[in-house]
């Protein structure tokens, strides 16, 4: 049988510490929520491999450094409102829940959605909910938000997404060029100042893409 809190212990010191992963907040988060309740049962012994699970529905977890580099980059603060995209099973979600003042996820598997919503009650995450929609429309009615943050590769990020950024928001997401097949991407944070948004890259990233944020292609001769 796995011991899951020594291979928890172990993916924090072997995979985050040695990967810049810094925010004692942040360690604390991942050294707490049981990874391995958030996958299908026959990748719990694996779920604290340093790479993406698939978990159904051509979703996935992302890559346990991937995901705390990204959080760690959105300076995610105590009193700060989230929108979680793309969270499937709520793994992010419950993560976030133990950084910020409030969580929403937002995802558009709903069988994922309710087993979300049964793992954050089950994990006395009361700062977090998951909800069913289109995700990259975003979730206008409760923002604006301090972070969003998009829980697999993408092609573009909406505007409709930057514009629910409060004033000093952060939007954290894995950018890939389209038709890239290896997964190679980049890393990159958006930052609304003053109502303007500006795009910097962080770091190289491989993760799969989150479905519905293929970019549009134009007209080709």
């Amino acid at each position: 049988m796995t011991n899951f809190a020594a291979a928890r212990h172990n993916m924090v010191e072997s995979q985050l510490r040695t990967n810049k992963v810094t925010n004692a907040a942040i360690i604390e988060a991942f050294e707490t929520v049981p990874r391995e309740l958030f996958v299908p049962k026959a990748y719990r012994g694996i779920a604290y491999l340093d790479e993406d699970l698939p978990i159904g529905e051509q979703r996935h977890l992302m890559e346990p450094v991937v995901l705390a580099r990204l959080l760690q980059e959105a300076r995610i603060a105590a009193t700060d409102a989230v929108l979680d995209i793309g969270c499937a099973t709520g793994y992010s979600t419950a993560i976030l829940a133990r950084l910020a003042a409030s969580v929403l996820g937002l995802d558009a598997v709903e069988p994922m959605v309710d087993e979300a919503n049964r793992l954050l009650t089950e994990l006395n995450c009361d700062n977090a909910a998951v909800i069913h929609g289109a995700m990259p429309d975003g979730y206008a009615k409760q923002a604006p938000y301090n972070a969003i943050v998009l829980n697999g590769a993408v092609e573009t990020i909406p505007g409709v997404l930057v514009d629910q950024l409060a004033e000093g928001g952060r939007l954290l997401a894995v950018l890939r060029e389209p038709g890239q097949l290896n997964g190679a991407g980049r890393a990159v944070i958006v930052t609304k100042t003053g109502g303007v948004a500006s795009r910097r890259v962080l770091f190289d990233a491989s993760t799969p893409l989150l479905p519905g944020f293929a970019k549009e292609l134009g007209f080709v001769f």
